[in-house]
């Protein structure tokens, strides 16, 4: 940190401590609210989800071939492929807007074109095949289908501009990867040991974070009562692998990665989370700074006002994975249009606060910036053609 930077926190606190009305109220009850969420947070997603995305993501970043990267995400790779891959990979994973980015950084870092991390980063939250599956059936086929069509299109189309307006920087970028791959990166296991390897990871992931999806779903539930027993069966068998088909050096180097990614992004959540908790508060409640009444009246109708704060709001806000669904049900119940709820939909499963201030810390404030206004603005004109349509 520079010592500007150090002087602005000093600064920044020095004032909050001065200003803050603590004795209000709205403001106390905030900031209780902000903790409560930060606790919720880290009891639902850190062991479980975050943990095995950064050892995923160390993993990627040494033991997949910078060479394969490139291959299938990077500047050469034919678009249908990388972008079909992207899409597929974040489908198949299923994971939070808070979950997917030591992934993101892992396949960007190790060569990736801008354009598929992108529609990687998008998918992985918003293309959630039980998300879409309760969607339909709580909020009706209609909200699940479009979100389902909606978030393929986003995760490409998105993906594609991205790499379009940024092409230059992107080149340069994947330019310098490609002079650094040396050699001597010779693997010591066969591919499909890789594959197997890698296989394990995510399925730990998936099983870990298997939320109970209610008794509609009886296939679903089944496997959530499996859980564990399948996480502790697949945790022995990362063992076996990690002690012999890694050396000791190998296994040193990825603990290192995953911690390094690990500082790099858990304060910068943990900041955001604090910051989304004390704005809106947690999911269903009504204690944040902007009362939960506000939007409820902004969303109403499917004029552009309506579905653009639905797009803003869910891009800000914080959503746990499926808790999006019983939110849109009692916004719906309080009259908001079903055009606004899908651009809640497009937009908030794939964005958060916390998401976007780890964003920026690996692609800068410019491309951020640009990634979250093209969400909200497809979002915004989705939910006004659907509006318009199931009217």
């Amino acid at each position: 940190m520079k010592e500007y930077h150090k002087l602005i926190l000093i600064v920044g606190v020095f004032l909050a401590a001065y200003f803050i009305p603590f004795e209000s109220p709205l403001v106390s009850a905030s900031i209780i609210e902000a903790f409560y969420l930060l606790q919720e947070y880290a009891r639902e997603h850190v062991l479980f989800c975050l943990v095995p995305a950064f050892f995923i993501a160390g993993a990627i970043a040494n033991f997949i071939s910078q060479g394969a990267v490139i291959k299938y995400f990077g500047s050469q790779a034919k678009p249908w492929v990388a972008y079909s891959v992207a899409s597929i990979s974040g489908a198949i994973l299923a994971v939070c807007s808070c979950t997917v980015l030591p992934l993101f950084c892992g396949i960007y870092r190790r060569g990736s074109g801008l354009g598929p991390a992108i529609a990687f980063l998008y998918s992985g939250p918003a293309i959630n095949v039980l998300a879409i599956v309760l969607t339909a059936r709580v909020l009706g086929w209609e909200l699940g289908l479009a979100r389902a069509v909606g978030a393929v299109i986003f995760a490409v189309v998105i993906g594609l501009l991205m790499a379009f307006i940024f092409r230059r920087e992107d080149k340069e970028r994947l330019a310098a990867s490609m002079a650094g791959i040396s050699e001597e990166e010779a693997e010591r296991r066969n591919p499909l040991q890789n594959i197997f390897f890698f296989l394990t990871l995510v399925l730990i992931l998936i099983f870990a974070t298997w939320g109970k999806p209610g008794e509609p779903l009886g296939f679903y539930n089944t496997l959530y009562q499996m859980k564990w027993a399948v996480v502790v069966a697949l945790l022995l068998l990362l063992g076996y692998i990690v002690k012999h088909w890694f050396d000791r050096e190998e296994r040193i180097r990825w603990v290192n990665t995953t911690w390094d990614f690990a500082k790099q992004i858990l304060p910068l959540l943990f900041f955001g989370v604090l910051m989304a908790g004390l704005l809106m508060g947690r999911p269903g409640t009504d204690a944040g700074l902007i009362p939960v009444r506000y939007i409820e009246a902004l969303v109403g109708g499917n004029s552009l006002q309506a579905n653009m704060v639905a797009s803003v709001v869910g891009a800000f806000m914080y959503f746990a994975t499926l808790t999006e669904i019983p939110i849109l049900q009692g916004l719906l119940g309080a009259g908001m249009g079903k055009g606004p709820a899908l651009a809640l939909l497009l937009a908030g499963p794939a964005l958060s606060l916390p998401n976007m201030l780890v964003i920026r810390s690996v692609l800068g404030t410019k491309k951020t910036a640009t990634f979250v206004l093209l969400v909200v603005i497809m979002a915004t004109i989705s939910g006004m053609v659907f509006g318009n349509l199931v009217h």
